[in-house]
């Protein structure tokens, strides 16, 4: 055996501080075990720690075995047919790529269909293809937005899958409707001892999930616990309560006013303001009350504002917060507060007994219109009334974009929220009509999907409007996705006409007609595509 052998032989991985000690002082003054001082101590030192190096990787000492997992648990519901499955395998595989040009060519954006797929397979109570649940799990992972469509798609299976693999711990941490499993309705032993001991999230999958079903009891177990939760926690269970809020939530409410979390108090405000007949509401009725008045020594009556002087310490436990945001007058502020959580049916009163068109149609005093207005929209889109958000839109084809009450998109997106889905078809429709799409994003994204007839038809008028007018489609791809996913399937064949390159006019921008030939064939695709997947989702006929 040579010299270097047994000094490798001897670095065992006991040895491995000895080596390292060795290497720090240097081999001139300190050599490796079992070799003397001279030009092959560094060698034989590099080739004992290259050997202890192997040993300390690979010398694992043997552990018991784990536990074997236990077999998955049983999903009841029926098996996707066939073709169904086939395309959810699509779906989940193909995503599509850069094209390097920015053009986005004829292809359909599966990925941005997955999600009408799992609506309506779960509509439908379809269960998933084993094979497939790793790859819907890792796109629930991706895309925050596939999640609780997805997790309830994969059902209990997934859970099981969770908990074996730490990139799928979402599934776990789910929020209600998520995929987290809550115990049988009639379990209540269950229910209580899983708020009790659960994970934050399992508790509030709970309390969503009794509330959905018995708002009561929801609200009943949420007081047995509520003096010992943390106030972020409190904030996130009281907002719980919006489901099936009611006048019976009144009294739990007015105890939140008190709480010693800011944000408790306000969301508790809140809630108790879209009560119109609660406490606070009254309240908040003579406090706003007190600040509008209509004068009448005019030729035309004319609203006036005196908006408040201080936000007193019942202001302030009533919801109203004093320290107005930077740019914002302190006043003006706290009456948009009063005025928004003031019950909208006590204007009539206040106001000589007009119907909201006609106190909308007022004009207001010293430049207090848009502030009035926005509290007015606020206040409608709180309350859920739709004679308020028809007054504060308008009509559509008005001159005024939006009507005389909204003052901005988004107002009149959440005030179209509150009317029914035909009628809110039809005011987009004849807004389109009037102001063409560039404002009308907003307004198509609360529409419900697929688009009623009218709408549809203005959307694809004024793309073939835009398109004759020789533009680059770009500024219309927001529209042109949504159409993609939201135009009913039967409108394929009515687009048939626009699918050809259009001839240019002279001052059109250069190969746009192709561009839009381009987008069109990819609706028409889409649009086809939609309709084979619903087919073949529709269970088999008998």
């Amino acid at each position: 055996m040579s010299r270097t052998t047994a000094a490798v032989d001897t670095a065992l991985p006991g040895d491995w501080e000895e080596l390292v000690t060795t290497a720090v002082l240097g081999t001139d003054r300190r050599a490796p075990a079992g070799v003397g001082p001279g030009r092959q101590a560094a060698a034989v030192l590099l080739d004992a720690a290259a050997a202890a190096t192997v040993r300390r990787r690979a010398g694992l000492r043997p552990a018991p075995a784990a536990e074997r997992p236990g077999p998955a648990p049983e999903d009841r519901r029926p098996a996707l047919p066939p073709a169904a499955a086939r395309r959810l395998a699509m779906l989940l595989a193909n995503r599509p790529g850069a094209s390097g040009t920015g053009r986005r060519g004829t292809a359909p954006d599966l990925m941005e269909l997955l999600p009408q797929w799992l609506a309506v397979a779960n509509a439908r109570g379809f269960a998933p293809p084993p094979a497939l649940l790793p790859a819907l799990l890792d796109a629930a992972r991706g895309r925050t937005d596939l999640r609780p469509s997805a997790l309830r798609f994969a059902g209990p299976r997934a859970l099981w899958l969770a908990r074996l693999n730490p990139d799928w711990r979402f599934a776990l941490r789910s929020a209600p409707g998520g995929g987290t499993s809550v115990p049988a309705r009639h379990d209540t032993g269950g229910m209580r001892r899983l708020w009790q001991e659960g994970l934050f999230a399992e508790r509030v999958a709970v309390l969503g999930a009794l509330r959905s079903r018995e708002p009561a009891a929801a609200r009943e177990l949420l007081a047995s616990t509520w003096a010992t939760e943390r106030a972020e926690d409190r904030l996130m269970f009281l907002d719980s309560l919006r489901t099936g809020l009611g006048p019976d939530d009144e009294p739990f409410l007015e105890q939140a006013l008190a709480d010693r979390s800011r944000n408790v108090r306000a969301t508790a405000a809140e809630l108790l303001s879209a009560l119109p007949g609660s406490a606070l509401a009254r309240r908040m009725a003579v406090r706003a009350g007190a600040c509008v008045a209509v004068d009448r020594t005019r030729d035309t009556p004319v609203i006036v504002v005196e908006a408040p002087h201080e936000c007193d310490a019942h202001m302030e436990r009533d919801g109203v917060v004093a320290k107005a945001p930077a740019g914002r007058g302190e006043r003006s502020w706290w009456f948009g507060q009063l005025a928004e959580a003031a019950p909208l049916g006590s204007w009539s009163r206040r106001l000589g007994g007009r119907t909201p068109r006609e106190i909308v149609a007022l004009p207001v005093a010293d430049d207090w219109r848009s502030e009035l207005h926005a509290a007015w929209c606020r206040a409608a889109v709180r309350q859920r009334d739709p004679a308020w958000s028809r007054a504060l839109l308008g009509e559509p084809s008005a001159p005024e974009a939006g009507g005389p009450g909204a003052v901005s998109l988004a107002e009149r997106a959440k005030l179209l929220g509150t009317l029914g889905p035909a009628e809110r078809a039809e005011w987009v429709a004849g807004f389109i009509e009037t102001h063409g799409l560039s404002e009308a994003f907003q307004l198509l994204g609360v529409c419900a999907v697929p688009w009623a007839a009218p709408l549809g038809r203005a959307v694809v008028d004024a793309l073939n409007i835009a398109r004759d007018a020789g533009s680059y489609p770009w500024s219309f791809s927001g529209v042109m996705g949504l159409a993609e996913r939201c135009l009913d399937p039967s409108e394929a064949g009515r687009l048939d006409a626009l699918l050809a390159v259009p001839d240019e006019p002279e001052d059109a921008s250069p190969g746009a007609g192709g561009y839009w030939s381009e987008a069109f064939q990819r609706l028409v695709t889409t649009l086809r595509l939609r309709a084979a997947m619903l087919a073949e989702l529709s269970p088999p006929a008998p």
